[in-house]
This record gives structure tokens, C-alpha cells and sequence, in this order.
């Protein structure tokens, strides 16, 4: 196959000699932290040529890939980023992924800077006996089934079973409990995976247990999705009143907002109306942590112990355990970076270690949840870009010397005849996944990269 010619913008197709010694900014990652990067990079340095790159034929990250399917109004940021897209400096190259087609030594050969705004796509392990048995899985893993994530579309997790583990006290945890307990009716609108929707309708699960090591004011779910548990069709939240804090008026009213939001809904919880006739239930179990898994090639339980925590949060086991029966547990205790070689790596906060201002060394950055480890909302990214850019601008010289930038990863494209998605391709795929939407659904996300890419290639010219 012939490559594509990845150039989009017909001014940018002849680089003057004024143009290639511009700042050339490489951004690996068009997730969040690398469109508010691109973003404020051009804002500051209107000259500035921008390439985010992506393994992936399509844009967005954590939007596309990671934000619940039932949440469609916080995928709107998407808007922001593509018209991003549309400025004649920024370009979107998909299905180019670093170490297969490209190395990071060549890119930085090409680009004044490169920015590693890979976030951070793999689990944490919960190193317990048992988490290896199929039927375990981690929150990136199991969110990227539901979400039509290619590298997860074949994960085919049983469902088949009445009750669920997760193991966790943020918002994913409570995301993925909510996705499970969903009706077929509550998913109108929404983008989550057909292979998803068919599963979850027919799975006869009625026990979701969510598992917390620390207390309820310990957790770190947001008021705004806790209280979401209350308002499913079929399902009721529960919390035993012993994990729950006896606190005096005066102490509630000390609390932290966001503590006095949650115990409230909390307290709430423990209550439930006996006349409630809806047949699944979610158990915000709290002061429990995961010690073994249980089970031959499938899991059967989860080994919980009792904690207590101190007044520094410290956590310690008591000891006494419980055995709760299982038949999927998915882990959403966090999630790391993947290591590049020769990158210095933080292996036990599973990020890439860099300066305060995020420089790894010269010419080198990182951004987002690559650079802190996975914290914040998605509009944290923005201020970290706005940093990171800042710093990129107050490193680069007035006369830099000449680099090739897009020009010379154009030429790599064509020698090697890579197979890239560019903006104007994946407008073809989002318009196909419009198209193919069935009642109900919001867009039928194609989980295969070769659909995709065949899609982005109707009638696209070829260079020779």
C-alpha cells in the first residue's frame, strides 16, 4: 500500500526555509494533556508548529477511551480540542505508534521539543494471590472493553454470575458499578460497546460490592457521581451503618465540603426504603482490603480483611478476614504509565521522572498524568499544559537551529509507507460511527484499528 501524504493544510505543504527553523513541537498523546498543550503552544507562539501524534487512527484519549459511556456531556470537551485541530499549525497524526514505526531518538532529531503526553493506560497490580485467574481484571482493562478500546475488544468477561467485586473508593469504581447496573433503557443515548450492551442486558448479576481499604472520609468519589447511585432504575445502594462515622454536629460541620457531601449521601444509604422493590443491589463495603484471590482458572471469592486506619490515615489489617463470593472482580486502585526506554521512570509512582517544571532534559517534556501520576479531572490537563508550554517557550532559543519538524516526518511516512490517519480521516471515521448508530445509541464506536484505517482511506489520494 502506498502511504498517504499526511500534510492537510495546502500552506503547509511547502515549508519555507522561515518555517523549518520555527519551534517544531512533537506531542505524543492526543488525549487532554496534549490538545492543552497544543493549545497553549500555539496561543503563546502563533508561528509554532504543533504534530500530536497518536498510536491510534483516533483522537481524544481518555475522552474517547476512558470517560464513562453514560457521561456524553463531559465528552463535549472534544469540541474544544477539535477546534484546536482546525487552527493551520496543528495536526492530528493517527495509527503512528512510537517504537514501531518511529523512535523517540528520531523524533527528537526532527522537533525542537517533544512532549510525552502518554498518560497513563495500565493498571496497578493488586499483588494478592489469585488477581492472574481470568475473571480479575484491572479498571483499564475493563473500561476499555466498555468503551469500544481496540486493545480490549476481545476481553469477553463473564457475566453469567450474580455477584461482582470492585475494588476501589474513586470514581472509576463507581462508574464501572453503575455500567453493571444499568438497564438497557438507562444506555439510550449513550456510546457504550454493542458487545458491552448485549452483556451486561443479559447478565443476572444482583450483588455489586465496592471495596474500600480506608473509611467513607477517606474516599475519593466526587458527591456529583456517588449521588448518581441513587437514581438507577433497578438498583439500590446500600452502606452497613458500622462503617459509617458517628460524628457530632459541630465536627460534620468542620468537614471538608466534599466529605460533608459525601457522608450525607452516605447516611442516606444506610436506610434503604423497605419498600424499594428494585432487585439489584451496590455495597459500599468501607474498612476492607483485598488479600487473596480465590479460585482454579476462574475466581470463586475474594479474601477480605478488616482495617483500621489512624488518625494520619495509616491503614493496618486486623487480622480478621471474610470470604465474599465472586465471579468478576475488577481492581480500580490506580493506574501507571508505560515505561520508554531510556526515559527516566518513577516505577513506584508509575510516571516519568522530570524537573518541577517538567522537563525530563533538553528538548524533552512531560505532560498530564505521564508527568503526576493519574490525578485530577480532565481540566486539570489544562493548567499543566499552559505549564509545560511556558516552559517549552522559555527554553527555546530566538534563532533555533534549523530542524526539519513536520517536513522531516513527513519524508519518514512516505519512505516507510505508514499507513496514517490524519484530522480530516478520522472526521470520516466519527461520521461513519454516526451513521452506523442503531436506536439508542449515541455513535457505534468501531473497536478494530483495520476498520477504522480501511474507513480514513475511502478515496484518499496517494502519493507515489
Amino acid at each position: 500500500m502506498q502511504a498517504k501524504k499526511p500534510t492537510e493544510h495546502p500552506q503547509t505543504t511547502a515549508i519555507t526555509k522561515e518555517r523549518q527553523s520555527a519551534l517544531a513541537v512533537a506531542i505524543i498523546g492526543a488525549g487532554p494533556s496534549g490538545y492543552y498543550t497544543a493549545e497553549a503552544l500555539t496561543k503563546a507562539c502563533p508561528s509554532c508548529q504543533v504534530d500530536l501524534i497518536d498510536r491510534l487512527p483516533t483522537p481524544f484519549g481518555l475522552i474517547r477511551a476512558g470517560v464513562a459511556p453514560d457521561h456524553q456531556s463531559i465528552k463535549n470537551v472534544a469540541r474544544r480540542y477539535t477546534s484546536t485541530n482546525t487552527q493551520d499549525n496543528v495536526r492530528f497524526i493517527g495509527n503512528l505508534s512510537l517504537g514501531r514505526d518511529i523512535t523517540l531518538g528520531e523524533l527528537q532529531n526532527l522537533y525542537h521539543a517533544v512532549v510525552l503526553a502518554t498518560g497513563a493506560a495500565k493498571d496497578r497490580k493488586l499483588n494478592i494471590d489469585g488477581e492472574n485467574l481470568k475473571g480479575v481484571y484491572g479498571a483499564s482493562a475493563f473500561v476499555g472493553w466498555y468503551n469500544s478500546h481496540p486493545d480490549y475488544k476481545d476481553l469477553n468477561p463473564n457475566l453469567d454470575i450474580s455477584a461482582a467485586v470492585i475494588i476501589g473508593n474513586g470514581n472509576v469504581a463507581l462508574d464501572v458499578a453503575r455500567i453493571l447496573a444499568k438497564t438497557p433503557a438507562e444506555f439510550a443515548g449513550t456510546d457504550l460497546a454493542r458487545h458491552a450492551r448485549h452483556k451486561i442486558a443479559c447478565s443476572p448479576l444482583k450483588d455489586i460490592y465496592i471495596i474500600g481499604r480506608r473509611g467513607p472520609l477517606h474516599s475519593a468519589f466526587t458527591p456529583k457521581e456517588l449521588s448518581e447511585l441513587q437514581k438507577l432504575e433497578q438498583c439500590t445502594p446500600v452502606v452497613s451503618p458500622k462503617d459509617l462515622p458517628n460524628l457530632s454536629t459541630d465536627a460534620f460541620d468542620h468537614l471538608p465540603t466534599m466529605q460533608k457531601k459525601n457522608l450525607t449521601l452516605l447516611l442516606a444509604m444506610q436506610q434503604p426504603d423497605p419498600k424499594d422493590q428494585r432487585h439489584v443491589k451496590i455495597h459500599l463495603n468501607f474498612f476492607r482490603r483485598p488479600v487473596a484471590i480465590l479460585g482454579t482458572d476462574h475466581p470463586k471469592a475474594i479474601r477480605l480483611e478488616e482495617t483500621t486506619v489512624n488518625d494520619d490515615g495509616i491503614c493496618t489489617g486486623t487480622g480478621k478476614t471474610e470470604k465474599l463470593p465472586t465471579g468478576l472482580i475488577v481492581s480500580c486502585i490506580g493506574y501507571r504509565s508505560s515505561p520508554i526506554t531510556d526515559i527516566p521512570y518513577d516505577d513506584r509512582l508509575g510516571r516519568f521522572i522530570s524537573d518541577d517544571k517538567g522537563q525530563i532534559n533538553p528538548g524533552l517534556y512531560t505532560v498530564g498524568w505521564a508527568r503526576r501520576g493519574p490525578t485530577g479531572t480532565i481540566g486539570t490537563n489544562k493548567p499543566d499544559g499552559a505549564e509545560i508550554a511556558a516552559t517549552i517557550l522559555e527554553n527555546h532559543t530566538p534563532n533555533p537551529a534549523e530542524k526539519l519538524g513536520r517536513a522531516g516526518l513527513d519524508t519518514i511516512i512516505e519512505k516507510r509507507g505508514l499507513d496514517i490517519v490524519t484530522f480530516s480521516d478520522w472526521k470520516k471515521i466519527d461520521q461513519a460511527e454516526i451513521d452506523a448508530a442503531k436506536e439508542g445509541e449515541s455513535r457505534h464506536k468501531f473497536p478494530d484499528i483495520d476498520t477504522m484505517v480501511a474507513i480514513a482511506n475511502a478515496d484518499a489520494p496517494k502519493t507515489p
